[in-house]
């Protein structure tokens, strides 16, 4: 079925699920712009030209997913996410699916569970194990993780790994997590760090929110999905703020 060409959609950070969401959009036969960027650039302002140009007709609509507003929206704006604030909504691909009335294949409904709660979702879905090993490869493909990062990942694992109780703390050699966080998996709660970011993952991201709540105001901390995780981009923070960070998560378990 082709829907109108009055709606637009501009990509954000790229992943498997963006990746379905452009094949989605396009298959309807609406336009799509991919500007190739990853979660720390996805800026709606790397649109600004088709943005312009599309929002100054009247009966357009214009979608943004999972884009940071660094510049003014139009009128005609809706944003799609599911991160931060905005956690308690579905997943952007389910978002735009419904947006499209459009029904979502098994693989498709896959890739937007894994997205919002990793390979539990996965598992509630009734996901088999060679389901999942599809999705998670096909997701750090999307990521663009390499071979060296996939080699890294396994270095760190062997030689940077601690524990305080059930909290798994590795401090990496990339700033790909992906390849540790499939490694290790099944576990309680993973923390994963480099000298300039870091992301908790695991079973206690309602005490992260409080403990670093201003922190989240000032968009330097972000969380989200259904299992949980919590983070600081590259950029936000020193090399001794995130050392910091890290210490403070680490006594959170030291207490239990």
């Amino acid at each position: 079925m082709k829907h109108p060409t009055n709606k637009y959609f501009f990509l954000g950070g790229l992943d498997l699920e963006m990746y379905e969401i452009e094949n989605l959009v396009l298959q309807c036969g609406c336009v799509c712009y991919n500007a190739s960027l990853k979660w720390d650039n996805a800026f709606l302002s790397n649109y600004s030209q088709e943005l312009k140009r599309h929002s100054e007709k009247p009966g357009n609509i214009i979608y943004g997913v999972e884009l940071k507003e660094d510049i003014p929206v139009p009128d005609n704006y809706v944003k799609i996410d599911h991160h931060n604030e905005y956690s308690n909504r579905r997943s952007s691909l389910e978002q735009v699916a419904e947006i499209l009335n459009v029904d979502l294949t098994r693989y498709q409904k896959l890739v937007a569970a894994n997205d919002v709660g990793y390979i539990p979702a996965m598992l509630n879905m009734g996901a088999t194990i060679e389901e999942i090993e599809s999705i998670r490869t096909a997701d750090r493909c999307a990521q663009g993780v390499s071979a060296e990062d996939e080699s890294l990942a396994e270095q760190a694992i062997q030689e940077n790994l601690t524990q305080v109780k059930e909290l798994i703390v590795v401090h990496a050699f990339s700033s790909t997590f992906s390849p540790i966080c499939d490694r290790l998996y099944p576990y309680e709660a993973l923390l994963i760090y480099t000298e300039s970011e870091f992301t908790y993952y695991g079973n206690r991201v309602k005490d992260l929110k409080e403990m670093f709540s201003a922190e989240i105001l000032q968009r330097k901390i972000y969380y989200g999905g259904n299992d949980g995780y919590c983070g600081a981009a590259s950029g936000c923070y020193t090399q001794e703020e995130i050392i910091n960070l890290v210490t403070k998560i680490k006594k959170l378990y030291e207490t239990i």
